[in-house]
């Protein structure tokens, strides 16, 4: 058997219409999985979306009622919507901080929620994924209000998995620089900033069962971290 087949489970991720979400949904779909994908802004394929906007605790808990009444059940949950523009504390609004924490923050918690009413009830449970940023773990100038919500977003996993064990797994993947970031090549262990794919094989990974006794925990996907700037020059000479 393999344990990477997600042939017949029931799958969510939110923003799934584009980058990482993207990838996720593709590597479930691949895996056999049936999955729906929400958004505030609707894509090109429609088959597999549902409109939502998971700041709403309402329009959360429609996301996972479609996703179970498309596919009778739900299996997994990629708490993956988010984001954040560069702007420096000092001069964000209020409505800009409060904004940012209820996407990454907030939300997550709405959705997983919603899921975790339907997986504490049905045979096989579910697991829950959350993605989380480096920002979250270290300083993060420029998104202060957006690492915070991913560090507190941790806490939140770490939790959950506490009250929702055993039937419900929560995770978070502690996430790096993605996609084509040329700062990440001289500074990463790796030599590189993650592909959007390097995301979904681990969200694989914690979903399966290889992963069955894993919850609760902080998986990074950081190619190793970066060098400390204050070793920059033993970094050229590595």
């Amino acid at each position: 058997m393999d344990a990477l087949d997600f042939t017949g489970r029931s799958v969510v991720v939110t923003g799934g219409t584009r980058g990482i979400g993207a990838a996720i949904a593709r590597a479930f779909r691949a895996a056999g999985a049936r999955v729906l994908v929400c958004g505030r802004n609707q894509p090109d394929v429609t088959d597999d979306y549902f409109r939502a906007d998971v700041r709403d605790p309402y329009q959360a808990a429609a996301l996972i009622s479609e996703a179970v009444r498309r596919h009778g059940r739900l299996d997994v949950v990629v708490n993956n919507a988010g984001g954040s523009p560069q702007v420096f504390a000092d001069v964000a609004s209020p409505r800009l901080h409060a904004k940012v924490i209820e996407l990454n923050l907030i939300a997550p918690l709405h959705v997983a929620q919603a899921a975790n009413a339907v997986m504490c009830d049905q045979p096989g449970g579910g697991v829950i994924l959350m993605i989380g940023s480096v920002s979250g773990v270290r300083p993060s100038p420029g998104t202060a209000a957006y690492g915070a919500a991913k560090a507190g977003l941790l806490h939140l996993a770490a939790s959950l998995a506490v009250e929702w064990g055993p039937r419900v797994r929560v995770n978070t993947l502690v996430v790096g620089p993605v996609g084509d970031d040329a700062a990440a090549a001289e500074t990463v262990a790796m030599g590189r900033a993650a592909a959007p794919e390097d995301v979904a094989g681990a969200c694989l990974l914690l979903a399966s069962p290889l992963a069955g006794y894993v919850s609760g925990a902080a998986l990074a996907v950081h190619g190793g971290g970066e060098w400390p700037a204050y070793l920059a020059e033993l970094r050229t000479r590595a």
